[in-house]
């Protein structure tokens, strides 16, 4: 199978900017100093409220429930991801046929067998990492729950309550950025979508991804309204 010599100058642009893109907003929202003007820092700063305050209740079922619901959306979206793989392996082998319907589509640029197959490969492999990170988000909420089932029942007695709040609020902050990390992935699968279009498509649509995760991360009236900045904000 020949598919990098089939590759044009577009293609290799687009792909390469793709790449960029998600990995420097990666280290962007993640590990650089402006992480902390994130939805992401104040969340887990709202996690740890949450568990202290859980160590105050008597009864924590409410508690449990929301583990529960943040398990069930990690489940649900591994589950769909793996759907998602299986017809894109399906994919591979009918790539001639898919090819053909996509072309007779107008500005569509045609894609040799070999730029077909390395184009379905980029999505396997972008929702293969997104299921990774869902399904270890799913595994750290379940950790989050046996915490809650740790948690000392007398929290004024005992002098390391503090510290296992912190532990819980930790692993649920750890277990929410595997969780955006694999909606990320969904997003950039996006932008990739667009490359069986055209390169400079795949191109515009990946500055497009980036444009709405910094705003939604950085910029958003959701963020305002978590801060107080904005009490009637939504979106």
């Amino acid at each position: 199978m020949r598919a990098l010599p089939d590759f044009t100058t577009p293609d290799y642009l687009a792909f390469g900017l793709f790449a960029c893109a998600w990995v420097g907003f990666t280290l962007f929202a993640d590990h650089s100093r402006w992480r902390r003007d994130g939805v992401s820092a104040l969340m887990a700063g709202y996690r740890l409220g949450w568990m202290r305050q859980m160590l105050r209740r008597e009864n924590r079922m409410v508690d449990v429930s929301v583990v529960g619901s943040l398990q069930n959306g990690a489940a649900f979206f591994a589950s769909s991801t793996i759907l998602a793989l299986g017809g894109l392996i399906a994919a591979l082998s009918a790539g001639d046929e898919a090819a053909a319907i996509l072309e007779t589509l107008p500005l569509v640029q045609p894609s040799p067998p070999g730029v077909w197959q390395t184009k379905v490969l980029l999505l396997i492999a972008v929702l293969a990492y997104a299921f990774f990170k869902f399904a270890w988000s799913f595994r750290l909420h379940n950790y989050v729950a046996v915490l809650l089932g740790a948690a000392p029942v007398e929290p004024g007695d005992d002098p390391g309550a503090e510290a296992h709040a912190r532990r819980a609020a930790l692993v649920g902050t750890l277990a929410a950025r595997h969780f955006n990390r694999g909606l990320r992935a969904y997003f950039f699968a996006l932008a990739a979508l667009a490359w069986f279009l055209h390169p400079w498509l795949f191109a515009a649509m990946t500055v497009y991804v980036l444009y709405v995760l910094h705003r939604r991360e950085f910029r958003s009236k959701s963020l305002a309204a978590l801060k107080g900045e904005a009490d009637d904000a939504a979106g």
